[in-house]
């Protein structure tokens, strides 16, 4: 089957879905753009929350000091933390506020611009914008059998071009942001690993 992947970085997804036997085309529908202070103080937070591998990479590079801890949305996200204390079983903001105690302490929130408010309005915590996505057009989308959508921000630029290949949906959030797009499988963990078993469930490895 011939399946695009949309995301900034779909690298380890296009080579996953190509061990699987699938023919992949990478078109990438959003950017990253770094946004906020060069250098993030958190040794005065009792956690820090990180809500996305982006998030967590633009963390690491300007994190200054240590937190009390730091709760990473999934374990993709963990990967890209120097260590982390609490990953949700489900892997969303409202996994991530049922799991955390009540109340937190100090909470930082270190994110993309424009996060949904969830985390900062239920737990008081700061917040700070690591990046901003961009939403891509191309002037060509390839002719594929389906698409994969990462993020809310794919999905919405996806929707946009008004193509017809029908998608597979990283979460709930992507999935309310396909706005006229055919989903024919939402991953059932919201990471890398649920979108490749998403892909799997509908399509036969060849």
């Amino acid at each position: 089957m011939r399946i695009a992947v949309t995301g900034s970085d779909s690298a380890e997804l296009a080579r996953r879905l190509e061990a699987l036997g699938h023919d992949v085309e990478i078109c990438p529908l959003v950017e990253i753009e770094p946004v906020g202070p060069d250098e993030i103080d958190v040794s005065r937070y009792d956690w820090v929350v990180v809500t996305s591998r982006n998030g967590a990479r633009e963390l690491v590079r300007r994190m200054r000091g240590a937190p009390g801890r730091i709760a990473a949305i999934g374990p993709g996200t963990a990967e890209d933390l120097p260590r982390v204390d609490l990953v949700p079983q489900v892997s969303t903001q409202e996994g991530l506020l049922a799991e955390l105690p009540h109340p937190a302490g100090r909470v930082l929130f270190a994110g993309a611009e424009g996060a949904r408010r969830l985390l900062r309005d239920e737990l008081g915590a700061d917040f700070v914008p690591l990046y901003r996505t961009k939403e891509l057009r191309p002037d060509a989308f390839p002719d594929v059998d389906l698409v994969v959508l990462a993020s809310a921000s794919a999905a919405r630029a996806y929707a946009a071009l008004e193509a017809a290949a029908p998608a597979v949906s990283i979460g709930p959030q992507t999935t309310a942001a396909a706005t006229g797009v055919e989903i024919v499988a939402e991953a059932e963990s919201h990471d890398l690993d649920g979108l490749v078993e998403a892909v799997r469930r509908i399509v036969p490895a060849s």
